[in-house]
């Protein structure tokens, strides 16, 4: 029930229109080092117009290991940056927080953003400079683990919010993201969704992409 009410207050809410597609979304995209399978375009696709509607995005990226989520979150990550906002990618472990902060890190190293890393691996002057950067805007995309749902964290513009691995997070987290981002976009990655998922998927509660195409 707290679910749902959450939800339609979302749905309440006016988001940020991102601008349409443009030459430097093209280079950028241009620049995956891979060649796109169908279903990878498609969600990309599904992503980037729901990123450009009035109300917040809720869409759920289903795909197995290798199969190109990571790219999808990369592309809105840019559009989001691109427009002004702040992106926030929250994962379940810190080594994902560094592999992800590393991969970003490579794809976004010809564009103007500051990237930086939160988790309990970072020392506390770190996460002082991190949290800093987060309120006054100085950093663009932030990948951190449950440390990004703390009280401290204040963002100054947050305009997109990715859940990796979203089944590893439970339902008190899912409720205080909502609560903490009711007119941001919302974008959750999984390979494996929770049955509760799935069936907010089905009845209509939010969208769903399946990136069902190994890639080559």
């Amino acid at each position: 029930e707290e679910l749902v009410r959450l939800h339609a207050t979302r749905q309440q809410h006016i988001g940020h229109n991102f601008s349409a597609s443009d030459a430097l979304y093209y280079e950028f995209a241009s620049q995956f080092e891979y060649v796109e399978t169908e279903d990878q375009l498609r969600a990309i696709q599904d992503v980037l117009a729901d990123m450009e509607q009035p109300r917040p995005m809720e869409r759920l990226v289903c795909g197995d290991v290798g199969y190109g989520k990571t790219e999808v979150a990369m592309r809105a990550a840019f559009k989001a940056a691109y427009d002004g906002k702040q992106v926030a990618i929250l994962v379940p472990t810190t080594v994902l927080a560094q592999q992800h902060f590393e991969t970003f890190t490579r794809r976004f190293s010809p564009c103007p953003f500051q990237l930086a890393t939160l988790s309990r691996l970072s020392s506390r002057k770190e996460q002082q400079q991190v949290l800093a950067g987060l309120q006054c805007g100085s950093i663009d995309i932030v990948i951190g683990t449950h440390r990004l749902l703390q009280h401290d964290v204040q963002f100054k513009d947050l305009g997109l919010l990715v859940i990796d691995e979203e089944h590893r997070f439970g339902v008190k987290h899912k409720e205080y993201i909502k609560r903490m981002a009711a007119s941001v976009d919302l974008l959750a990655l999984t390979a494996t969704p929770i049955p509760r998922s799935l069936h907010m998927a089905l009845v209509g509660l939010r969208d769903c992409s399946i990136i069902a195409t190994p890639p080559e």
